[in-house]
């Protein structure tokens, strides 16, 4: 199957910046998407960004400008640079990944995820 496995995650001020990185491992076949998602305390799961594999992005409205998200195929692991972090970006941050396992019968896709990192920024 498909593992991800998450780091990068932190305390850092008001003002500074984060970079997450998220690899996948396993007998893979394919990977269709990945991306980031965060929850924070007593709220839903959100989007932050995905990248699929064209190398085409979206990202949630809120943080246009100042998350980034990149992906190196070779290495099958994507980052989100955070930048101009705000107190408000404080939550655990969920590494997702759209793949095909090599064993995958007819070669279907699942969503896999990651075990999640926090992320706490300070006033």
């Amino acid at each position: 199957q498909v593992r991800l496995v998450e780091s990068g995650g932190g305390l850092v001020q008001a003002g500074g910046s984060l970079r997450l990185s998220c690899t996948a491992s396993g007998s893979i076949f394919s990977i269709n998407a990945m991306g980031w998602y965060r929850q924070a305390p007593g709220k839903q799961r959100e989007l932050v960004g995905r990248i699929i594999s064209g190398g085409s992005t979206n990202y949630a409205d809120s943080l246009k400008g100042r998350f980034t998200i990149s992906r190196d195929n070779a290495k099958n692991t994507v980052y989100l640079q955070m930048n101009s972090l705000k107190p408000e970006d404080t939550a655990v941050y969920y590494c997702n990944a759209v793949a095909t396992p090599s064993d995958s019968y007819l070669l279907r896709s699942y969503d896999y995820w990651g075990q999640g990192t926090q992320v706490t920024v300070s006033s």
